[in-house]
C-alpha cells in the first residue's frame, strides 16, 4: 500500500508508515508520476485536488490536513468513488491566537484598550466561535455575522453584515470561500464594504485571500482611507500583490494556523480517518508527538492587565516575527512557499505554564487558553 504525503506535514512520515509505504512529495506541484501507483494521498491547502490530478489513478482516499477544503473538488471525489477526509478545527486555536497577537500589537502601537473596542466576527465556526469566547472572556464586546448558521436556527445573536460594518471597530473574517450560491463569500469585503468601515477601523483576513477583494482594498488604502489592515491570506497566492503588502500594517504568508499543535492535529486527524478507512483504526494522543515547550514556567504577580497579557502572548508568539520576513522576499518567485515550508516552530498559549498569585488572573488566563494555576504566596 503506497501513501503519498505532503513533505511539509509534520509527523506524517512516521505515522503513516504504520499503515503502509510512505513517499513524501512536494505539495505544489504534486509529482504526477508518483500518483501512478499510489493508494492514498495526503495534502495541504497548496495542492489542488481534482479530476486533472487524479483521473485514471488508483487513489482511493484523499486526506487534507487542513480545516479548509476549497482546494479539493469534493463532488469529483464522490463521483469517482474516492473517500475524503479533512481536519476541521485543527488550526482554529492557532488562528485565534494569531488574531490576538496582531490586535495586541496594534493596541500597544496605537494606544487603545481592546475592552474599549467592538469586534465584528464574520463567520462563527471553529475559528470565529473560539475567538468570540476568548474576546468575551477578556470583556470585549463582539458582534456576530453568520447567515448560514442564522438560517439553520443555530443559537447565537447573529446580525446582518451591514450592522457589523456600521458598529465594529475591528472586523475580522473567518469564513470558508464560496464562489457562488446563496452564501457566497468571494469578495465579501468589496470596495463598497471597505469604504464604509469606521475611520481608524481594523480589518483582518485570516481565512481565504479572495474573501477580501485585494484590488479594492489597495484602492481604498491608496486613496488614503484611515484603516489598519492585517492580512495573512492573499489574492492570489503565492503571487501576492506587493503594492498591497507595502500598505498593510501586518502581512504574513498564510501561516496564521501554523502552530506545532495545529499542524499535528491536522496530521493526526487525517491519519485516524485513513486508519479507520482501511480497517485498522488507531487513535493518537497529541502530547505523545509534541516536544517540550521552550518556556517551562512563568510566575505572574498581581492582576492581569492588557500590557501584561500582551507580554505573555508575545512571549509565545509575536506576529511581527512573520511580518518582516515576508516583506524582505515579497515578489521573489518561490519565496512565499519557502517561508511556509521552513516556518519556525511556533507553539500555542497552552504550552506556557503560568503560576499566578492572583486568583482572578489565573481564572482569566485559563479562560483565554493558557495553562494557568493560582498559587497564593505563603
Amino acid at each position: 500500500m503506497k501513501i503519498l504525503v505532503d513533505e511539509n506535514m509534520p509527523y506524517a512520515r512516521d505515522l503513516f508508515a504504520r499503515l503502509g509505504e510512505v513517499t513524501a512529495v512536494p505539495g505544489r506541484p504534486i509529482p504526477v508520476e508518483e500518483l501512478d501507483d499510489a493508494d492514498a494521498l495526503m495534502v495541504r491547502s497548496v495542492t489542488k485536488v481534482n479530476s486533472q490530478l487524479l483521473d485514471g489513478k488508483n487513489v482511493r482516499f484523499v486526506g487534507t490536513a487542513t480545516a479548509g477544503t476549497d482546494h479539493v473538488d469534493q463532488d469529483y471525489l464522490a463521483q469517482a468513488g474516492i473517500a475524503f477526509s479533512a481536519a476541521p478545527g485543527c488550526n482554529a486555536i492557532a488562528v485565534v491566537e494569531y488574531v490576538f497577537s496582531a490586535l495586541l500589537m496594534l493596541a500597544e502601537r496605537d494606544g487603545f484598550q481592546l475592552t474599549d473596542r467592538t469586534v465584528g466576527i464574520v463567520g462563527v465556526g471553529n475559528v470565529g466561535g473560539r475567538l468570540q469566547k476568548r474576546l468575551e472572556a477578556l470583556g470585549v464586546r463582539t458582534l456576530l455575522c453568520d447567515p448560514p448558521r442564522a438560517a439553520n436556527g443555530e443559537p447565537g445573536d447573529f446580525l446582518p453584515l451591514d450592522k457589523l460594518v456600521e458598529e465594529a471597530d475591528i472586523l475580522t473574517f473567518h469564513t470558508p470561500l464560496y464562489k457562488d450560491g446563496p452564501y457566497k463569500t468571494w469578495h465579501l469585503a468589496d470596495e463598497a464594504l471597505i469604504s464604509r468601515l469606521k475611520p481608524g477601523a481594523i480589518l483582518i483576513n485570516a481565512c481565504r485571500g479572495a474573501v477580501v477583494d485585494n484590488a479594492a482594498l489597495l484602492k481604498c488604502l491608496e486613496a488614503g482611507q484611515k484603516l489598519s489592515t492585517v492580512l495573512d491570506v492573499w489574492e492570489p497566492e503565492p503571487d501576492l500583490n506587493v503594492a498591497l503588502l507595502e500598505k498593510v500594517d501586518i502581512g504574513t504568508a498564510h501561516i496564521a494556523g501554523y502552530t506545532l499543535e495545529g499542524k499535528a492535529r491536522g496530521t493526526t486527524q487525517v491519519f485516524e480517518a485513513y486508519s479507520a478507512f482501511i480497517g485498522k483504526p488507531q487513535q493518537i494522543a497529541l502530547d505523545t508527538l509534541l516536544p517540550a515547550p521552550e518556556f517551562g514556567r512563568i510566575t505572574l504577580h498581581g492582576p492581569l492587565d492588557q500590557a501584561t497579557l500582551k507580554r505573555l502572548v508575545h512571549l509565545v508568539y509575536d506576529v511581527r516575527r512573520d511580518d518582516a520576513p515576508l516583506r524582505k522576499v515579497a515578489g521573489v518567485a518561490g519565496e512565499f512557499d519557502k517561508l511556509r515550508k521552513h516556518y519556525l516552530e511556533r507553539r500555542e498559549w497552552s504550552s506556557l505554564f503560568v503560576q499566578c498569585d492572583d486568583a482572578s488572573a489565573a481564572a482569566l488566563l485559563s479562560a483565554l487558553g493558557f495553562n494557568a494555576v493560582h498559587h497564593s504566596a505563603r
